[in-house]
């Protein structure tokens, strides 16, 4: 049956209804049972209408259901509403459905299953519109978007890239907010998914209201009351009455509503139903007109991230502005012959189900969708960048250095492990290819990273080339360069160091020797991405704590000469998921394997009420000629709160608690040289203990050091509270790491429990992952690589994986992304990709 014959005989129902009095008698079997079964199936044919007319068929035909129960006025009420909305119903479905030609009116009477007024025949559903799914319509995919008709679009541009100013109710100014939440264009719009959904589709009864929840009621407002109690304070109640009681509601700062929703208002409420007193009242959340209801209530509502000056209302109108318009306009990146193959929705499909789903399962089917695209777009980008960087660029082939490296390993004090000697045979294998090495180093806190890069230096150096190291901070960056100019004085290569706060002059007799190759090794910090370093023969390059630094950074550094190798290295452990995928255009080496004597570092949760158990520990450590570290938290992220607390805690130990003993001080605002002063004492044993913030976090190296207090530890990740506890534990002694946190929440109860249990990085990294996870366990902004909005790197491991095959299958069958199934994939690839210097 035809929309329009299901319109006409509504239609007609309403009017007999009025005609005969609102008595439920205008059809034969009942008016609300006939038009209940009307715009059922009137709803499933309207199905791919625009806007909320699925949720507002719905909506009546739920209050139909009361009909015979209601007073007349509130059926008069109902009728009248529909009869109202019919009119405008019929321009949107002829708008955007099929229409048939004209029927007869003798068509229209004739209809099976219908009995209008004077018609004795008993009323039934159609039994074709009984059958029909309410899914939408094969006949055509929603993303073949060359199928998708003509539409006329906003100013400044035609469909999703459309800028967002030139919707209806943006403009300028709220166009500058919505680019806080990163929304430029309609498809940054688009692709802003909800981070949760309210089930608000199932309209309830007064009368069903028996336990406390969310609850959507459908009803008219009988009265208000208002009262300010305090300043700044606006309470609003109210009463709903829905035919089957009367319902208490209760509205908070909201004083516009009232006259927006005057008593008499058939409404749709959503809110939280609360008990007092054994009696239900709602606090409302949202409060829509029924004639308009089913955008903010009546269905399964998304909630999105939003900004200051951007709510929810706002936002849900731009998704109903946008979707039926934009979305159709949509190209799918996946190739059609991979989407054929997955069980997956389609793109414009997957969309609507975010938006404006059915069900909580078709949203997150949408979510699948988009998060498969998401990583099959990154695995496929990186792979073309490894064929790019190994391509045509021919790198340097380092001759072979046995002897040398040899001789290096032969001056070290202790023995290489197993896992040291595979990853410099990496590396080695790496640096003699004729393609340029690209290659990722993790190791955990003292596997002994810093030999096998300067293995990679010894091997640059004899075979002519420069080397190059790069660190995230002056005090790692002057570790190194104590550690380097100690490890490689007897094989005769003098180490440099620049930073930002060195002198002039030292600065430029450093920038000469680069030039002219007098000076082999250089250790510094950002200043060596500076224009005016240059390097004679620059052969290798290294990166330190790669997590710190971005993608551009570290190209910027290698591009000082092409050909370089290049080494970048973290003490963070990633898992093995998070690695791939963020760093897919480096090879992976794994130093998984800790040097020989190293003790287990004896690690315990303690309450502020423990610091004279720790002030004792601290004094036996300190009397058997070791020393300690005291961590002061980061308070806000504030430089100048970090100062205060580090400062406090250094007054305290050195005059109250240790006047007898050398205590330090070491935070961010020292100078330079104060800087390298305090850790020189401390390394040589002048100091007992240091106080300081979070800039010994990675790299410093003083063997002495059995005791790390770490302060306010609720307040770090566990990543990061590994790394403080690493800097002991690098001697013979037993060491300890002391957490001091109070008033835990049950994340940071876990973080203290996984710390006491194991002092593995991978695993503890595994576990950081799942309760921080990948954006802020990484911190993927400052990677530079695009942030995921749907894929989640814990509870999607295999979703990752099939996208990762499937990108490796089509890469091998189009490498170069040239043929006509790629065209759209090679352009996302680009767009996603640009100005990261990877092409």
């Amino acid at each position: 049956m035809k929309w329009q014959l299901l319109w006409q005989n509504l239609r007609r129902a309403v009017d007999a209804e009025r005609h005969c009095g609102y008595t439920d008698g205008g059809v034969i079997g009942g008016f609300s049972a006939f038009a209940r079964s009307a715009l059922a199936a009137l709803r499933r044919e309207a199905v791919n209408a625009p806007g909320p007319w699925g949720a507002r068929l719905t909506l009546w035909e739920g209050q139909l259901q009361h009909y015979q129960r209601q007073p007349v006025a509130e059926r008069r009420l109902l009728v009248e509403q529909i009869s109202q909305n019919l009119a405008v119903l019929e321009m949107e479905l002829s708008a955007h459905l099929p229409v048939a030609q004209p029927l007869a009116t003798e068509q229209v009477l004739a209809a099976p299953g219908t009995a209008l007024p004077g018609s004795r025949t008993s009323v039934t559903e159609p039994s074709e519109t009984r059958q029909r799914s309410r899914a939408p319509s094969k006949t055509a995919s929603p993303d073949a978007p060359s199928m998708a008709p003509e539409r006329s679009f906003s100013r400044g541009g035609q469909g999703p890239g459309t800028e967002i100013q030139f919707l209806r109710g943006v403009g300028p100014q709220r166009a500058t907010t919505l680019k806080k939440l990163g929304i430029a264009t309609v498809r940054d719009l688009i692709f802003h998914l909800p981070h949760r959904y309210i089930d608000r589709s199932q309209l309830m009864s007064i009368a069903q209201i028996r336990y406390p929840g969310d609850v959507t009621v459908a009803g008219v407002i009988r009265a208000y009351q208002q009262w300010t109690p305090r300043r700044g304070l606006s309470v609003i109640k109210g009463q709903i009455d829905d035919g089957s009681g009367l319902l208490p509601i209760v509205l908070f700062n909201r004083k516009h509503l009232p006259a927006k929703y005057p008593p008499g208002t058939a409404v749709v409420v959503s809110g939280k139903a609360e008990f007092r007193y054994g009696k239900a009242e709602l606090h409302v959340e949202e409060m829509e007109n029924q004639a308009e209801a089913g955008l903010h209530t009546n269905r399964i509502v998304p909630v999105y991230p939003a900004t200051e000056g951007l709510n929810q209302r706002f936002l849900r109108g731009l998704f109903e502005q946008v979707l039926d318009r934009y979305a159709p306009s949509l190209i799918d990146p996946l190739p059609p012959p991979v989407t054929a193959k997955l069980k997956l929705p389609g793109l414009v499909e997957a969309v609507r189900h975010l938006h404006f789903p059915e069900s909580l399962e078709a949203a997150e089917a949408g979510r699948r969708k988009i998060a498969f695209n998401e990583i099959f777009l990154l695995s496929t980008a990186w792979r073309y960048v490894r064929r790019q960087k190994q391509g045509p660029l021919q790198g340097i082939r380092h001759q072979p250095t046995g002897e040398e490296l040899a001789r290096f390993w032969s001056l070290l004090p202790y023995e290489l492990t197993g896992a040291q000697k595979r990853v410099i045979a990496e590396i080695e294998a790496d640096m003699e290819a004729e393609r340029p090495m690209h290659r990722l180093l993790q190791g955990d806190v003292g596997a002994g990273k810093t030999v096998v890069a300067a293995s990679a230096v010894v091997k640059a150096v004899a075979s002519g080339y420069q080397a190059a190291l790069m660190a995230p901070t002056e005090v790692l960056a002057d570790q190194h360069a104590i550690n380097w100019q100690s490890l490689l004085a007897n094989m005769a290569m003098p180490v440099a160091h620049l930073t930002g706060s060195i002198g002039r002059r030292r600065r430029e007799e450093i920038l000469r020797g680069l030039a002219d190759g007098s000076i082999p090794v250089v250790v510094g910090t950002h200043a060596l991405l500076q224009k005016e370093v240059a390097f004679r023969r620059l052969g290798l390059v290294i990166i330190d704590e790669q997590h710190r630094f971005g993608v551009r950074q570290r190209a910027i550094l290698k591009g000082k000469s092409e050909a370089a190798d290049l080494l970048v290295m973290t003490a963070t452990p990633i898992p093995r998921t998070l690695a791939m995928t963020v760093y897919g255009d480096l090879d992976v080496s794994i130093l998984d394997e800790r040097p020989p004597g190293r003790r287990q570092v004896k690690t315990h949760h303690v309450g502020a009420d423990a610091w004279p158990r720790i002030y004792r520990l601290i004094r036996r450590e300190v009397a058997a000629g070791r020393q300690a570290y005291v961590v002061c938290p980061a308070i806000e992220d504030s430089e100048e709160s970090d100062l205060a607390a580090v400062e406090e805690r250094f007054a305290t130990l050195s005059r109250d608690v240790f006047p007898d003993l050398e205590v330090g001080i070491l935070h961010g605002r020292l100078k330079k040289d104060d800087k390298a002063a305090v850790m020189e004492r401390f390394y040589r044993g002048q100091l007992h203990i240091l106080v300081a913030t979070t800039v010994i976090e990675v790299g410093v190296d003083v063997p002495a050091a059995t005791v790390m207090v770490i302060e306010g530890a609720e307040r770090f990740g566990l990543a990061q509270l590994h790394q403080l506890r690493g800097r002991v534990g690098r001697g013979d002694a037993q060491s300890y790491c002391i957490l001091v946190a109070d008033k835990l929440s049950e994340e940071g109860r876990q973080r203290m429990q996984a710390m006491e249990a194991s002092d593995d990085g991978f695993r503890l990294a595994e576990e950081d992952l799942k309760l921080r996870g990948p954006g802020e366990f990484l911190g993927t902004r400052q990677s530079g690589i695009p942030a995921f909005k749907a894929a989640d790197l814990v509870r999607d491991a295999e979703l990752i994986e099939s996208a990762k095959e499937w990108a490796r299958r089509w890469s091998a069958h189009d490498p170069e992304l040239q043929l006509p199934e790629s065209r759209e994939l090679a352009q996302r690839v680009r767009e996603t990709f640009h100005g990261l210097d990877l092409f």
